[in-house]
């Protein structure tokens, strides 16, 4: 994944109107019948880093966010975090809008489509407790399939260290006062390459849908490598090829994925090379799945691609790592979800010294020997047949490679997602 620091390498693997216009109206209201919340997009949150932006918070700032949906639905709702927040953080307006395709900025938005996010049945203002979430109220915007949103919301107050996803591989914006419903966005005078403040999730309601599969990963899930703005993950691309090939049936994808994320280690410990590790990095995977997945709306299955930050960090034991991800099948299927689990890719020729040696090469090796031989999973995906270099199979294919040897290019991202055999997804 790449942090953002000089650091490297880096680890492996947001009474709703249109403006001026009509009240919100529930699926009660609308006579919706058998209609369903699912989740459309999602993202992995931490809490703020030691020192920094996302320490020091936002105050009388508004933020304005790139996210692209999965599926679509013809109402939606937000999710808003302070899950690990020091302090209660108002909400002093929040909007929803598509953007503004006519202008080359990406932080303008289209007029036409920007709704008020209200909260608890028609207040534009709302409080996230500490630790809390905060879920708005209904959304007439109908949404077609992958659709591009800008989420835009003002803190009036300090709001304290920030929850926050970093590995967003979309620029972002935050400027002062409060900019949610202004059309352009040249009052956000600064453009972030990371971070999605606060925002956790957009829900769609919809017939259709059969659930959401909830990706849970590292930076190979949160796109590392891949086309900058250019919405190349994996798990993007296989959003495309379900609405492709199932159309209105096509689940939604639910990225849950953080760059650096380890399954038996927490975010800021150090690791191999120099690493110094950053709360961005997330808490260990099995502190994740909670949130992460069972937290998830309409979740129906869960895809697994963890270890390979253990390996590399913290030259954890094969053992350590299979047990690990044992425990999380278990736990998914206690919960009555689909388990499928990947293996782990090659990442020789990254970093700095002992950061790939031969010795946690073989324990990868052992890792996905284990995870192929299992039947204790309802599938697996050979992310490590799929990106190696078949002439050097500790390697990646220099075609799949994006230049650091750990995390894939658009292609390598792409050949993922074709690979994936859309029978496990039913």
């Amino acid at each position: 994944m790449k942090i953002s620091r000089s650091w490297q390498p880096v680890a492996a693997s947001v009474v709703l109107a249109l403006v001026g216009s009509t009240a919100i109206t529930t699926s009660a209201e609308t006579g919706s019948g058998n209609r369903e919340w699912v989740g459309t997009w999602a993202a992995a949150v931490t809490h703020g880093n030691a020192a920094g932006s996302t320490n020091a918070g936002l105050n009388n700032q508004s933020v304005r966010l790139n996210i692209r949906t999965s599926i679509g639905g013809d109402q939606l709702r937000v999710r808003l975090t302070n899950i690990y927040g020091e302090q209660a953080v108002a909400i002093g307006a929040a909007t929803i809008a598509r953007p503004n395709k006519a202008t080359p900025e990406l932080s303008d938005i289209d007029p036409a489509t920007v709704r008020t996010l209200t909260f608890n049945g028609g207040s534009a203002t709302a409080t996230m407790n500490k630790g809390a979430e905060l879920l708005s109220d209904p959304v007439d915007l109908k949404l077609n399939p992958l659709e591009e949103l800008l989420v835009s919301v003002y803190f009036p107050t300090p709001t304290g260290p920030t929850t926050f996803h970093s590995t967003t591989n979309h620029h972002n914006f935050v400027g002062p006062t409060n900019l949610t419903a202004e059309a352009g966005g040249a009052g956000y005078t600064l453009t972030r390459t990371c971070c999605w403040f606060f925002v956790s999730g957009v829900d769609v309601q919809t017939k259709k849908a059969p659930g959401s599969i909830v990706v849970l990963a590292d930076s190979l899930g949160d796109g590392n490598g891949s086309t900058f703005n250019g919405n190349n993950r994996w798990p993007d691309q296989l959003a495309e090829r379900l609405n492709q090939a199932w159309g209105k049936k096509a689940p939604g994808i639910l990225n849950a994925s953080l760059a650096g994320s380890r399954l038996n280690h927490e975010g800021n410990e150090p690791g191999a090379g120099g690493f110094p590790g950053f709360n961005e990095l997330g808490v260990n995977g099995l502190a994740r799945v909670n949130e992460d997945v069972f937290g998830q709306t309409g979740v129906k299955t869960v895809i697994t691609d963890l270890g390979i930050n253990d390996i590399w960090m913290s030259n954890d034991s094969a053992d350590a790592i299979i047990a690990s991800l044992r425990q999380i099948n278990a736990q998914a299927k206690e919960k009555g979800l689909r388990s499928i689990v990947a293996t782990l890719a090659p990442y020789e020729g990254t970093g700095a010294p002992g950061v790939w040696t031969p010795e946690k090469d073989a324990t990868r090796n052992a890792v996905n020997a284990y995870l192929r031989s299992s039947d204790e999973f309802d599938g697996l995906i050979d992310f490590d047949a799929i990106l190696r270099d078949p002439t050097h199979p500790s390697r990646l294919l220099p075609a799949y490679d994006s230049g650091d040897h750990i995390h894939p290019n658009d292609a390598g991202y792409q050949a993922v997602a074709n690979a994936i055999d859309l029978k496990l997804l039913k």
